[in-house]
Formats: C-alpha cells, sequence, structure tokens
C-alpha cells in the first residue's frame, strides 16, 4: 500500500504538470509547433519537475504534521518530553545544526522520521510505539539517526534527485509521444491522440523506474545516517537499536516519509526494489566492522 501511495502521489504531481501543459497551451509553445524544440522543451520541463518536488518538499513538515498526528513539544509536560528535548538539542548542537521541532505521533509500531526543507528548520518526530517498547539508550540512538538525516541534508538531496528524474520523465515521456504519433500514426500537423495517449503511458513507465532510483539512493543514504546515529549516541546503542527494530518490524511510514524514517520493513522480490530502506540485517552488520567510525 505505501509504494501504491508513493507512486500515487508522484504520478498526480506529474500528471498535473501534463493537464497544465495542454490547458495553458504550453505543448505547442514549448515544441516549437512541430518541430519540438529540444531546449525549450528541457528547460520548461526542468521547471515543473524541480518546482513539483521542491513545493512537496516545502510542504513536507507541515503535511508530515497533520497525516501523522504529530503532536509538537512545545512546554514539555512530562519526563519523557524533557527527555526528548534535550537529548535532540543536544545532538542538534554536536551536529552543527539549529534544533529541529520534537514530536510524538500516535501509532503503535515502532519508528521515526525526520523531515523538512532547512536544516535548521526540521521536524524529528518519534511514534508512541517507540517511546513504549524501546530503553531510553535505543531511543537516543534512533534520535541521533533522524538528526544525522537533518545534518546530512538528505532532505534536500532527496528533493534535488527526484527533481532531475521528473525532469526526464516529463522530457522523455513527450518525446516518445511526439514519435509514436509521427512515426507510428502518421500524424504530421499538431498533436493527435497517439501522443496524448503514448505520453501519458510512457510518464507511468518511467515514473516507476524513477522510482526505483530513488529507493536505491535512499538504501545506500541510511548507512550513513547509521553512522551518524552511531557517532551521536554510541556504535553499541545504534547497533541495540536496529535489533531491537529486528523485533518490531513494521510497514514503512505512508508516501514520502518513507524514505526518512528508522524502520523500513521487510524487503523481498520485487518489493526490494522499492523498499526505502536496506535489510536491517545489513545495516547492522555494517556497523560492526572495525573502523566504520
Amino acid at each position: 500500500m505505501r509504494i501504491l501511495l508513493f507512486l500515487l502521489v508522484n504520478f498526480s504531481v506529474l500528471l498535473l504538470i501534463s493537464i497544465t501543459f495542454r490547458v495553458f497551451g504550453l505543448e505547442e509553445a514549448l515544441s516549437g509547433g512541430l518541430g519540438l524544440e529540444m531546449n525549450t522543451l528541457l528547460i520548461i520541463s526542468a521547471l515543473f519537475g524541480f518546482g513539483g518536488a521542491f513545493i512537496s518538499l516545502a510542504l513536507s513538515k507541515w503535511m508530515a504534521k497533520r497525516s501523522m498526528r504529530v503532536q509538537v513539544i512545545t512546554t514539555p509536560a512530562t519526563q519523557q518530553e524533557r527527555w526528548l528535548l534535550q537529548t535532540v538539542e543536544r545532538q542538534a548542537q554536536r551536529a552543527g545544526i539549529g534544533t529541529p521541532e520534537v514530536g510524538i505521533f500516535p501509532s503503535d509500531v515502532v519508528n521515526a522520521f525526520a523531515t523538512g526543507m532547512k536544516r535548521n528548520n526540521a521536524l524529528v518526530a518519534v511514534s508512541s510505539g517507540l517511546l513504549r517498547k524501546m530503553t531510553p539508550e535505543e531511543a537516543e540512538a534512533v534520535l541521533g539517526h533522524e538528526v544525522a538525516h537533518v545534518a546530512n541534508g538528505d532532505m534536500v538531496t532527496m528533493g534535488l534527485l527526484q527533481g532531475v528524474l521528473n525532469t526526464f520523465v516529463i522530457f522523455l515521456s513527450r518525446i516518445i509521444g511526439m514519435f509514436v504519433d509521427r512515426v507510428v500514426f502518421k500524424n504530421e500537423r499538431g498533436y493527435g491522440i497517439g501522443y496524448f495517449l503514448v505520453s501519458i503511458v510512457a510518464q507511468i513507465v518511467l515514473s516507476v523506474f524513477a522510482t526505483i532510483i530513488v529507493m536505491w539512493f535512499s538504501r545506500r543514504r541510511e548507512f550513513r545516517a547509521d553512522i551518524g546515529g552511531a557517532k551521536l549516541a554510541g556504535r553499541q546503542k545504534m547497533i541495540a537499536a536496529l535489533q531491537r527494530l529486528q523485533q518490531n518490524e513494521a510497514e514503512d511510514l505512508p508516501g514520502g516519509l518513507a524514505a526518512f524514517g528508522i524502520n523500513g520493513g521487510r524487503p523481498t522480490g520485487l518489493r526490494a526494489l522499492f523498499m526505502s530502506h536496506p535489510p536491517l540485517q545489513d545495516r547492522i552488520a555494517a556497523l560492526q566492522k572495525p573502523g566504520v567510525l
């Protein structure tokens, strides 16, 4: 379900771009009439591709708070909330970033995530299940992992990657549509039905491949965040936290939040291509290697 939601979100953005192109006559303008001006098409594709990715990134914190029902801690009401704020503040200072907002979201699964457009204005949130099922040392390592995501600029990097891929999905789908319309359907003037149908199908297929690339990069980036968490909280605490996650594995967080969570579920078969996190045993083995820190 998470994979389907992720694909639907990305395809919806690109579909909105397609509709905008056609409603406002941009298809004709950017293609130079019948000649399909490549430079213009690429520029417009980049404008919409990066625009969609960064609008999503700019809204990520707001959307996360509402979709996950995050309760941001402003004035701690319990010792646990006070500990959360103090731990994130201490780790953020060590990582050289501004202290993120800290929140708790209601969920029995053991998970946490970080999001936000800026390193100095991010959000770190943990599930109520994580606070119940993890020791303070393990929770500290999870917080370190999320703070490392923020310090590494992973949200912006993922936005840039998504922007590049969106650009080429838009660009190539229109090239393919035009080619089929002219060569197969023998349309010599304007845009025929072949162009519109083929460009939409190509956009769907290319979006799937783009998602596979994004998820591959996300899995590589998780190893780096684990190392960052180990530096902030301690190697053994980070390993213990990942081992605890092995006992409480669950599905990814919904939509775009999945890439910035701590727990990524169990990848199997083709589904592994769409997983935002590598297997926990691989992450633990990576931390146990000599000289990793």
